[in-house]
């Protein structure tokens, strides 16, 4: 046993140093590539990619601005410019004590005034549907278009999130977090259906750059311990149900899912879209909840849409490409 003990000790160090490797390069992913205002809810980051018509990109759990510019970055070659808020409790936003997702909707529109933009085509993605929703309600003149990627729904009364208590415990701690990253490829299975609600045989046989896009979107979860605070919003908006006042949404809406999301967002795509006096769906038979092998599908569907409802409103000047640091 002794003599296994310097091994043992090797072992640990090594991973060790593996892990502080890992998250040292996730920190400095983020540097540099947003900055932050201060509304009067509290600090709130973004970052801009792209010229042209301003998109306001809202991301979902486990993500921050850097997850809401990966999933559609792809935007900003196409005219647009994207706008993408780290949400309250993601990596330098405030995390308020009394948040609710209308304050967080309140606080995207002081963001535009900020930036002095009037009307934008907002993208909500998963868990960012909730606040994104509330914007189109809340400040109905300023949205000309909602799109909704795989739209989080709430949980059915007395179930728990997807995963519970392993899921919590993977976001709590960065450590903990990288080691069940690291083990994805290992047991794929119940952890890709828990953290990207995915079958992984859909990512197994996906094409390389569908496969590349997955891995992406998993490591870019680190750091979690920046991101625990909004998630466990999210957690807590999951598992009540707030009432939306959906059809007073008056911009065209376009929702996207997948018929085998793990997490059961098709059903409330094909919700949204029928309870708005302008909305329409698109479910693709496969994909899961990272609808796997239908990125570009998706990015199509969401050009052609706004191409189909331009926008009549004069030309608004464009945002200049964010630093870090704050805002005067």
């Amino acid at each position: 046993m002794y003599r296994a003990l310097p091994v043992v000790l090797a072992v640990l160090a090594c991973v060790y140093a593996a892990f502080v490797r890992d998250l040292t390069r996730a920190h400095a992913r983020l540097i540099g590539h947003s900055k932050t205002v201060e509304p009067s809810l509290g600090a709130l980051e973004y970052a801009v990619m792209g010229e042209g018509e301003p998109v306001l990109s809202v991301h979902g759990a486990g993500g921050g601005f850097d997850q809401a510019l990966h999933m559609s970055g792809a935007l900003a070659g196409r005219g647009y410019q994207l706008i993408a808020p780290s949400r309250f409790g993601y990596l330098r936003s405030s995390l308020p004590s009394d948040l609710t997702t209308a304050m967080q909707a309140d606080a995207y529109a002081q963001l535009l005034d900020r930036l002095g933009i009037e009307r934008v085509v907002v993208v909500g993605i998963s868990a960012g549907a909730w606040s994104s929703m509330q914007f189109a309600i809340r400040h109905p003149k300023r949205c000309r278009a909602l799109v909704l990627l795989v739209p989080a729904d709430y949980l059915p009364a007395g179930t728990s999130i997807h995963g519970g208590a392993v899921v919590r415990a993977i976001f709590s701690s960065d450590f903990v977090a990288w080691v069940a990253l690291k083990l994805m490829p290992v047991m794929p299975g119940g952890m890709t259906r828990m953290l990207l609600g995915t079958d992984a045989t859909i990512v197994r046989t996906a094409e390389p750059s569908e496969k590349a896009r997955v891995q992406q979107i998993v490591e870019h979860l680190l750091p979690v311990s920046s991101r625990f605070g909004g998630m466990q919003f999210d957690l807590k908006t999951a598992a009540t149900k707030e009432p939306y006042t959906i059809e007073t949404i008056t911009c065209p809406v376009l929702t996207i899912s997948a018929e085998d999301d793990r997490f059961g967002t098709a059903s409330r795509a094909k919700y949204i879209a029928s309870s708005v006096p302008d909305g329409r769906t698109i479910i693709f038979p496969s994909g899961g909840h990272a609808l796997v092998g239908h990125s570009a599908d998706a990015l199509r569907e969401i050009s052609l849409f706004l191409e189909m409802h331009p926008d009549a409103s004069a030309p608004r000047p464009s945002v200049a490409h964010a630093q870090s640091g704050k805002e005067p």
